[in-house]
Parts: C-alpha cells; sequence; structure tokens
C-alpha cells in the first residue's frame, strides 16, 4: 500500500466515479523524498550587515551593528553578531542569522567536548577557524554560498595575535585587517589606511576610535546599517565584549548636497 504523503486523497476528475480511487499498481508513484525537497537558507530573510577586525598592539578587535534586518526592514535592532568561543577567541558574522544561530550551537559543543577531555589543551582561534573552514565547506552544498561570512580573531597567553576570514564556501585568508559584507567595500580602505604598518604600536584607544569612525561611515552610506553597535577584544588577558553603545550622528550635511531633498539649484 503507498502511504506517501504525496499520494494521499482520493482523485475526483473521473466522471465515471468521482469518488473512486485508481487501483494501486496504476496510481502515479512519486519518488521525490524529504531529503530532496529539504533546502537550507536559499532565501536568506533575516540578515546581518557588516563586521569589521582589526589587529592592534595588545591584541585583536572586532566591531559590528546590532541591526538584524529583515529583507529591506530593519527589524531587530539588539542583535548580538560578535561572540566569545572558548577562552581565547571571539568570531562575528555576516550573513544569515539562522545559519549563524547554527554554527553558534556547533561551536558550544565543540568547546564542550574538548572541556570533557581534561587533557590540558584548549582551543585557540587557529583551531575554531579550521574546524569552522571544514565544517562550512562539508555543508556548501545545502547552504547559499553567497551569504554569510566570518571573522575569527584570537589572542594567545603569550600575546601571538591571529586574525582570519571564513566564508560559507570555505574561502580562507588573513590579514592584519579585515572587513565582510558592504563592508569590505565602503570600510576595507579606511582600515587599511589606518592600520597596516601599526599593528605593533597601535594602542587600544586608537583601535576603538579606527573602528568607531569605520562603523559611522557604513551607517551613512549602508541602508542596512545601524549606530548602535558593540566592539569586542581579545588579549593575553582573555575577551571582552562591551554592552551595545550607540553613536551620535547628524544629517545637517546632507542639505548642502546637491539635488538632496526640495533642492532644485
Amino acid at each position: 500500500m503507498d502511504h506517501h504523503p504525496m499520494n494521499w486523497g482520493r482523485p475526483r476528475n473521473d466522471m465515471a466515479d468521482p469518488y473512486g480511487t485508481y487501483p494501486i499498481p496504476q496510481r502515479p508513484m512519486n519518488t521525490q523524498t524529504f531529503e530532496d525537497s529539504v533546502q537550507h537558507t536559499q532565501q536568506p530573510i533575516v540578515t546581518g550587515a557588516s563586521v569589521l577586525a582589526i589587529k592592534y598592539a595588545n591584541g585583536v578587535m572586532l566591531a559590528a551593528d546590532n541591526l538584524a534586518s529583515y529583507g529591506s526592514l530593519a527589524r531587530f535592532k539588539d542583535v548580538k553578531r560578535v561572540i566569545q568561543v572558548g577562552s581565547s577567541t571571539i568570531v562575528g558574522a555576516s550573513g544569515d542569522m539562522s545559519d549563524f544561530q547554527y554554527l553558534q550551537r556547533e561551536l558550544d559543543e565543540l568547546v564542550i567536548d574538548e572541556i570533557t577531555h581534561s587533557d590540558g589543551h584548549n582551543l585557540g582561534a587557529k583551531e575554531i577557524h579550521e574546524y569552522l573552514s571544514n565544517l562550512l565547506y562539508a555543508r556548501r552544498s545545502k547552504i547559499n554560498p553567497l551569504w554569510n561570512s566570518l571573522l575569527v580573531g584570537g589572542c594567545s597567553p603569550e600575546g601571538k595575535r591571529f586574525l582570519a576570514y571564513v566564508d560559507l564556501l570555505g574561502t580562507t585568508y588573513s590579514a592584519s585587517t579585515l572587513a565582510t559584507g558592504y563592508g569590505a567595500y565602503i570600510a576595507q580602505p579606511l582600515l587599511r589606511k589606518a592600520v597596516e604598518g601599526r599593528e605593533d604600536t597601535l594602542t587600544e584607544a586608537e583601535a576603538v576610535k579606527i573602528l568607531e569612525d569605520s562603523l559611522k561611515v557604513l551607517y551613512y552610506r549602508d541602508a542596512r546599517s545601524l549606530n548602535k553597535y558593540q566592539i569586542a577584544k581579545v588579549t593575553a588577558q582573555g575577551v571582552e565584549i562591551s554592552d551595545s553603545k550607540s553613536q551620535d550622528t547628524t544629517w545637517g550635511f546632507a542639505e548642502g548636497i546637491r539635488g538632496y531633498g526640495a533642492q532644485t539649484q
């Protein structure tokens, strides 16, 4: 007997017997399986914008705004897109937030497994970055590769810094300044100009200022950005993620831009 859900019900196009049914051997078989019909994140709905990261003298710093857009609607304004993983690693994500939640669960399980081994070894940023690259590459066929990119930053107790990028195709690279989303086009040149060549002398206050200025530029230029943000840092002493902050912004300069509002000249 055919119990496949797609073949349930009685056909009603038989004029001779409108409530009859086909003999089982003659019924069209639906060979589609549930597994074949599942597609993950092909049309992301709730997404986060850019994540920025730089190296500075004492460690690595990441910054991201708190907005998760529901399509073009600025819907969720208190979403934390930078998380701590283990004792010496921070991860920031842009793109689909449901994928990021899934990755958070995977990382939590990884950290718990490592703790239960009690072998005296801790997962560092390099190991977590490699784990993410392998995980995302293995699942690349079930997730839209155009969405989601992660920045992984870490600092060992000896002060060795690590900062790298990974996306849903398993693409990886490392640099002293990184940006995802629209920030890769708008903020990345600003970060390179301010940081490259100064990675070993840049103070924490200067690093915060650079990231805040870049976030402000993104807020003015990117419709999916918000002036509410968080900054996370990881040093030899550990991880620290700030509470949400807000930047003071002004749009008065727009009145002097030709073509703005009701201006005709």
